[in-house]
């Protein structure tokens, strides 16, 4: 049993981190260099959005949904993409 928690807990891990870059390259791509910037004009806390695209947090499907609608994307968009 401790070994499939194990493996749940990497996959979890990779996924998490996998967004995490998506993150980053969505801001990037929408001509912020630094976090902080994009946070400051989509209304978002910048610390909870550095944590977010550092992979270092666990966080809500809200704050994904905020950082989403600042990109004018989706969900279905944004999962889609993290398969290519």
């Amino acid at each position: 049993m401790a070994k499939k928690t194990k493996e749940a807990d990497a996959q979890f891990d990779s996924l998490m981190q996998t967004i995490a870059n998506k993150l980053k390259e969505l801001r990037i791509g929408a001509g912020y260099t630094s976090y902080e910037n994009f946070a400051w004009n989509n209304g978002i806390n910048r610390m909870q959005y550095w944590k977010m695209e550092k992979g270092d947090t666990n966080f809500t499907m809200k704050s994904l949904y905020r950082v989403l609608e600042a990109h004018q994307m989706s969900f279905e968009e944004f999962f889609n993409s993290l398969e290519n």
